[in-house]
C-alpha cells in the first residue's frame, strides 16, 4: 500500500506494509471493544431490518426504497447516472437497470437521455416514487431521532476505547488530520 506524504511541489509516496498498521493498532481488542463492535452491528442491522419492514409496508422492496433513497439524496452536483446510482448502491450496472426497470414500471422513476452525451441515462424521481420515499424516510428518521444516541454511543465507545488503550500509536488517519490542520 502507498499513501503520499504532504503535498509538495512533486508528489513523493512512501510505502506502508501490512506490519506498519498493525503496529498502530493496540496489541490487543479489549473486552469493551469488543462490545461495543458488537452493539454497534447489532444496532446496525436491526435498524437496516426495520427499514426493510417500513419499506414494505409501504410497498416497496428493501432495495427499491435504497434507490429511491440514494436518488433524492444524491451530493450537490452529482448526477443521476445508472452508474452513479449502480455505485451508490454498490450493485453491478446491470442490477440497477433491473431494479430501475422495476420503478420506472410502477411510475416511481423516470428514465430519461443526457443532452449533453445522449449515451448516458438519467434517472429522475417522479412525484409518486418521492411520496412513498418521504413515507419510509419519515419513519427512519423518527427512528433514529427517538434511538439513535444508542448507536452514537456504540461508535463513541469503539472511538474512545481506541484513544485510551495504553501504548497505542496514532494511527495514519489521526497524523494525516493533523498534518492538514497544520498547512491551514
Amino acid at each position: 500500500m502507498r499513501i503520499p506524504d504532504e503535498p509538495k511541489q512533486g508528489r513523493e509516496w512512501q510505502h506502508i506494509s501490512h506490519y506498519d498498521i498493525l503496529e498502530n493498532m493496540a496489541a490487543e481488542i479489549s473486552t469493551a471493544e469488543y462490545r461495543a463492535l458488537a452493539e454497534l452491528r447489532y444496532l446496525i442491522r436491526k435498524f437496516v431490518g426495520e427499514g426493510d419492514a417500513v419499506a414494505r409496508a409501504a410497498g416497496l422492496e428493501p432495495q427499491q426504497y435504497l434507490l429511491l433513497l440514494a436518488l433524492r439524496g444524491l451530493p450537490e452536483g452529482e448526477e443521476a447516472t445508472i452508474r452513479t446510482l449502480a455505485d451508490r448502491l454498490a450493485l453491478k450496472h446491470h442490477s440497477a437497470v433491473e431494479l430501475i426497470d422495476r420503478l420506472e414500471v410502477h411510475g416511481y422513476v423516470r428514465r430519461s437521455r443526457s443532452r449533453d452525451d445522449r449515451r448516458r441515462v438519467l434517472v429522475a424521481l417522479l412525484p409518486r416514487g418521492e411520496k412513498l420515499l418521504e413515507q419510509v424516510a419519515r419513519d427512519r428518521i423518527g427512528e433514529l431521532r427517538a434511538s439513535g444516541t444508542a448507536l452514537v454511543n456504540a461508535i463513541s465507545a469503539l472511538l474512545e476505547n481506541g484513544r485510551s488503550s495504553p501504548g497505542k500509536k496514532q494511527t495514519l488517519g489521526s497524523s494525516k488530520k493533523r498534518k492538514e490542520s497544520r498547512s491551514e
